[in-house]
């Protein structure tokens, strides 16, 4: 018995309106964990090129203090 799974389509490559930019934490809050981290590719759907502006995106927005860099407190 074999199951095929749809594949992931990258929603910025589908949508190019959407932008991938530090100053827009609401859009890069979906690619990250509740615990900070960055969820990968395989999980997130979207494509390495994408993934890889993502990843620097988070990285800014986390320097500038838009972004949590962990939770605080357990």
């Amino acid at each position: 018995m074999v199951t095929y799974r749809r594949r992931k389509v990258c929603r910025f490559c589908a949508n190019a309106e959407i932008p991938i930019d530090y100053k827009h934490p609401e859009v890069l809050l979906n690619y990250i964990t509740e615990r900070g981290k960055i969820i990968p590719r395989r999980i997130s759907g979207i494509c390495a090129k994408h993934q890889r502006d993502v990843a620097r995106e988070i990285k800014k927005s986390r320097t500038i203090a838009l972004l949590p860099y962990t939770v605080t407190g357990r």
